[in-house]
């Protein structure tokens, strides 16, 4: 348990802060536009981008950091699992059409543990390949291909925010306020509509290349998405197998980050009834006498802040001991204030 005398310095610091806040207040308020620390660093990224003289770029010098990563990562992993699994092709049992494209449809029914059964390791060195491959696949999966799938989502937030909105004025730091508000449940539309047109687009395919009916091809496309795989339904033609390889990566993994959208939004929700509960509820003497950090009698703003923070599980006593064990160390001189002196003595010590 932190000592209550030790939090002093931190409470000082909290009431300069909230006088320095409302002095300054108003000067914040005359900005109705969107600052500068605001934007996104895509936005921030691309205004630099034009200010810059032109000059010769690759596609993927053009291309966001995390798209180009997963690139990259995608094109290594699909690299070398084809010249694998073309070299062993002929321990690999099922129905074949093309070297080249049996093997990356391989990699990609690996690698999304959708493993239909169409094609299968059929020796004991294919199939420790296979085991080595479904592994890393599902690291890249999990770790790369997620952070696309997050950035590609919030680059349509804004689109989906002025469509809600339409007909009314939507200003470039509204539209950031909403985002910031409703990021959670803005990502489970945006993922939700994107699945429903990847089902549709699957079922169509399915139903028209593959000559499935209507209701197979349904069943074939759950069976994918879901990395179900029973295999009694898959893609057996050229054309289809084309096709799957870059919409049974896309469909997998969208129907992934709706569950974990889902989720987080569930525990978003939980969050905020907390909140309101805590700020809803009646104020006792109890919260006064724990609220009181400093055992002074009175309780200041900054110390309900910081128990009112600690009711809605924002922080936690281990939280604020270790903000006052860095600024006790901070604090040079033991003044119980921070000054650019103490941070020199700090940094040179």
């Amino acid at each position: 348990m932190t000592n209550r005398g030790t939090t002093q310095p931190l409470l000082d610091q909290l009431h300069q802060t909230h006088h320095t806040v409302d002095l300054g207040r108003k000067r914040f308020r005359r900005s109705k536009s969107t600052p500068v620390g605001k934007i996104a660093p895509v936005e921030i990224n691309e205004i630099k981008n034009d200010q810059s003289p032109p000059h010769s770029k690759s596609i993927l010098d053009k291309l966001h950091p995390s798209i180009r990563k997963v690139i990259v990562y995608l094109v290594i992993y699909l690299g070398i699992g084809t010249i694998c699994f073309y070299f062993v092709r002929n321990n690999i049992k099922g129905k074949k059409i093309d070297g080249i494209l049996d093997s990356i449809y391989f990699c990609v029914v690996t690698m999304t543990t959708v493993g239909y059964g169409d094609m299968v390791p059929n020796s004991a060195t294919t199939k420790l390949l296979a085991c080595v491959f479904v592994f890393s696949g599902m690291a890249l999966v999990g770790m790369v291909l997620s952070k696309a799938a997050d950035y590609l989502v919030e680059k349509q937030e804004t689109l989906l925010i002025k469509a809600l909105h339409m007909g009314h004025r939507v200003g470039p730091s509204e539209i950031l306020e909403e985002i910031e508000a409703n990021k959670i449940r803005y990502k489970c539309f945006m993922v939700a509509a994107f699945l429903i047109v990847l089902i549709v687009v699957g079922t169509v395919v399915l139903a028209r290349v593959e000559k499935f009916d209507a209701i197979d091809a349904f069943y074939c496309v759950c069976a994918t998405i879901t990395t179900l795989g029973y295999g009694d339904k898959s893609f057996s033609t050229k054309a289809g197998r084309i096709f799957a390889i870059f919409w049974i990566l896309t469909s997998t993994l969208c129907l992934g980050r709706f569950f974990l959208y889902v989720a987080e939004w569930n525990t978003e929700k939980r969050q905020k009834e907390i909140v309101k509960w805590v700020l809803s509820r009646r104020t006792t003497n109890v919260d006064l006498e724990e609220a009181d950090l400093d055992d002074d009698g009175v309780v200041g703003a900054a110390e309900f802040v910081i128990y009112k923070l600690k009711e809605m599980g924002k922080i936690n006593q281990q939280d604020v001991a270790a903000v006052l064990k860095e600024f006790e160390s901070l604090d040079v001189d033991q003044s119980g204030t921070l000054s650019t002196a103490d941070l020199t003595l700090a940094q040179s010590s």
